[in-house]
Order: structure tokens, then sequence, then C-alpha cells
């Protein structure tokens, strides 16, 4: 024989323990790369949705988790907000079940869309 058992053992440890680091090492990229592309934009967008949560006041018009549109009456309590879903209709609903808060179109660009709902479609009729 060529290669003596003591030295092929050796070489052979050596290499369990080369692949055992770069085992952590993939492990470690992996969840690098986790962190950077899906849990530090989630809690980005966690925080902003509770800061919306919290300058919600009296007047806003709001988008419930259910896709209810309302009108916030009171917002005094820090969990539940008092809100109009439909003339006359006040509920009380979890201050976390706001998806949103609707922000009205300002007066020019709301004439603006009326003007272009009252254009008359074009025919493309050929005069013979």
């Amino acid at each position: 024989m060529l290669i003596s058992p003591a030295f092929a053992q050796a070489a052979d440890a050596a290499a369990q323990q080369g692949s055992i680091y770069g085992t952590l090492l993939q492990l470690g990229l992996i969840f690098v790369i986790f962190y950077l592309l899906l849990i530090r934009p989630q809690q980005k967008k966690i925080r902003q949705h509770e800061a919306m949560l919290g300058q919600i006041k009296k007047g806003d018009r709001i988008i419930t988790g259910g896709g209810i549109y309302a009108k916030v009456l009171n917002a005094d309590d820090p969990v539940d907000l008092t809100v109009e879903i439909a003339d006359g209709i006040v509920v009380q609903i979890n201050r976390g079940t706001v998806r949103d808060v609707v922000v009205d179109m300002p007066a020019a660009a709301a004439v603006k869309a009326d003007a272009k709902k009252k254009k008359p479609a074009n025919t493309n009729k050929s005069k013979k």
C-alpha cells in the first residue's frame, strides 16, 4: 500500500471538520438572507401600521379588515373606536381591525375625475 491507514484516517477527519464549518457558514448566510428579505421588511410594515392606528382621530374615514368603509365618531379609547358605517348605524370596533385610513381626493382631482366620466365614448363611426 502506498498510503498508510493512519494518514487516510487523518485526512478523512479533516474533511469532516471542514464540512461542519461549511454547513454552519451556509446556515448563517441563509439566516442573514431571510432576515434581510423577509423579517426586516415585515417588522417595518408592522411598525407603520401601528403608527397609523395610533394617529386615527375623530372624523377620519377608515376601511376595516372586512372591507367596510366607516367614519370615526370617537377615537378616545386606546383599544376601541366608535364608527358610523351608514346613516344612523353606529358600531364599536377594535382599533386593530382597521386596515387603512382613507385619504379623500382633493376637490380639483375629484372634479377632473368627474369630467372624465362624463366624456362621451368615441364611437369611431366612419362617414359615408
